[in-house]
């Protein structure tokens, strides 16, 4: 089989989220990195016409769009299986990501990451603290949903972790770096010990924004 070629800037949570999966599967794949701001010129804008990432690229074949490569992943590399087998769990799976994409990351990580860790490290940019300020509230339903679908499972949908898992433990690792998910997590134990559990899998070590840096390089 091909390799696969994850093109991104590295520290993207979406495309960690890809790259993890790849690793679990101890599939052949390689970074092609972008610079920042590079995602909305040519080449990338040509593979990714809103300029967003990841890309995936795959002899020959190119997909964007987060949930559609992690569910293409799964497919083409069906071990382990990622997707629960039961159709109820798996759509409480399908349910999540997309409790990550429209909740967790639109209007509170995209806001609170972007101006608290994203913007200072690659931009050098002072952190808006009033923007700051109107999007953190919008993390205490995302947190007591999340508490509340995880349990008492080790992980999101069971006792495997599933794409969810990856997806939203992504998004996550980024938020637990700034002062606003100790206020919004501060009683989330069940949450914050989920967390530790997916940031010790080797898949999501080796792909911290760190390794992933020094990868580009």
């Amino acid at each position: 089989m091909s390799a696969f070629v994850v093109h991104t800037v590295p520290g993207s949570p979406f495309a960690r989220a890809v790259m993890a999966v790849l690793e679990e599967k101890g599939a052949d794949w390689r970074l092609a990195p972008l610079a920042p701001m590079a995602s909305k010129q040519e080449p990338h804008i040509s593979r990714h016409p809103w300029g967003r990432m990841p890309v995936l690229e795959h002899g020959g074949f190119w997909l964007y769009e987060t949930q559609a490569i992690l569910r293409y992943l799964d497919r083409v590399l069906p071990e382990p299986a990622l997707t629960p087998a039961d159709p109820k769990v798996a759509a409480r799976m399908d349910q999540l990501l997309n409790i990550n994409d429209w909740y967790l990351f639109q209007g509170w990580a995209a806001v609170v990451v972007f101006q608290r860790v994203v913007g200072p490290r690659l931009l050098g940019m002072s952190p808006d603290e009033a923007a700051i300020a109107q999007a953190a509230p919008q993390g205490q339903p995302v947190v007591r949903e999340l508490t509340r679908l995880l349990g008492d499972k080790p992980y999101l949908c069971g006792d495997q972790p599933s794409l969810a898992d990856f997806a939203i433990a992504a998004q996550l690792d980024l938020m637990a770096q700034t002062p606003e998910w100790t206020q919004v997590a501060g009683s989330a134990d069940a949450l914050k010990a989920w967390l530790d559990r997916m940031l010790a899998r080797p898949s999501m070590q080796s792909t911290t924004w760190a390794n992933v840096a020094a990868m580009a390089a």
